[in-house]
């Protein structure tokens, strides 16, 4: 029986390889969670009178979309073409000519709708921004997702009063929604092969999606394993996710909004196998091998009300969003090269 010495090096031999495993383990986890600059953990000061007028603007098309219109998807046919009509006026309303991608599914028409706003200097570099406007059967969809239409609808006309050196496009996309979610009736998926088949530049893709539920209580923040011991309890932060192939992409955005922004936030690249990290329009893009990232409050890890009657816009909070949506255009004037007029 060894003594001594001995038995101590044998120990570590042993050992070796389990420290090994768990050295690997944390040096993934750090690669996957490693963001720049540090998450906002400030009081949130009062929003200035123009955020207040954004305020206004998300929660009136909320309303719409989850209220006045309310359920849409194709068992409610009418009421997505509602939803589809609405956001196509709010587009032209605003100068853009909005191009429909049309396609059938389960013998009914749906479309993709795209505004777009061409770059100055590096036109055919692309940044776009997503949301689906449809909602799961079942639900009015006030933040699944009503709120990231309304991000997207705020950004377009935010990025009307500049100029850019790269393209952006702002598209709504049908079909997100189980039970087309990943397959071909998918409006993403749909759109995203279309770019592909085109050889669009597609430089960066940021999906909305559920980004209007906050919570300040402890405890009230969830993840799959084992993100519950690097991120925060409390579900008070917007998230910025994507796969491994978009990590560089999720720490720029991550980094530009944090510079900008007094709001907590957190960023993730991860394989796209867990829970929640591809469930959303960035997934088809990934596909096609763009970079693509979903911002998100993410749902069901925080938001009670995912997925049911009960996702209506009385619960989305407003404020916090339009914080948010401000954020966002930081970044959007980041990733498209905002120049002087």
């Amino acid at each position: 029986m060894p003594t001594g010495a001995d038995a101590i090096w044998q120990w570590v031999w042993r050992a070796a390889p389990i420290g090994l495993v768990f050295l690997a383990g944390f040096l993934a986890i750090r690669y996957m969670t490693g963001m720049p600059g540090r998450s906002y953990q400030g009081v949130l000061e009062p929003l200035p009178e123009h955020e207040l007028a954004l305020r206004d603007q998300l929660k009136a098309h909320i309303v719409m979309l989850a209220g006045t219109i309310g359920e849409r998807n194709l068992l409610r046919y009418q009421a997505l073409n509602a939803a589809a009509g609405y956001i196509s006026q709010q587009f032209r309303e605003m100068g853009y000519t909005v191009r429909e991608q049309a396609f059938v599914v389960e013998g009914k028409t749906v479309k993709n709708l795209e505004a777009e706003l061409p770059g100055k200097s590096h036109p055919k570099e692309i940044i776009l921004f997503g949301a689906h406007y449809d909602s799961v059967i079942g639900s009015p969809g006030a933040n699944d997702n009503a709120t990231g239409v309304a991000a997207l609808l705020a950004l377009a006309r935010f990025a009307k009063e500049y100029r850019f050196g790269r393209t952006l496009r702002f598209v709504a996309f049908v079909n997100e929604e189980p039970p087309y979610f990943q397959g071909p009736g998918m409006g993403s998926r749909v759109y995203a092969r279309e770019c592909a088949q085109r050889g669009d530049r597609i430089a960066a893709m940021v999906s909305l999606e559920t980004i209007g539920y906050y919570s300040d209580r402890d405890g009230s923040q969830s993840y799959p394993f084992p993100f519950s011991f690097f991120y925060p309890k409390t579900g008070n932060f917007v998230a910025f996710v994507g796969n491994l192939a978009s990590r560089d992409l999720v720490r720029r955005i991550v980094a530009g909004f944090r510079k900008h922004t007094r709001f907590p936030s957190e960023g993730v690249a991860a394989p796209g196998v867990i829970p929640g990290i591809s469930w959303s329009d960035q997934w088809p893009f990934w596909e096609e091998g763009y970079p693509a990232i979903m911002v998100t409050d993410t749902a069901f890890h925080r938001y009670g009300q995912y997925h049911t009657l009960r996702d209506t816009p009385e619960i989305i909070d407003y404020e916090r969003l339009a914080r948010v949506v401000v954020g966002l255009g930081h970044v959007l004037g980041e990733l498209a090269s905002l120049e002087r007029h």
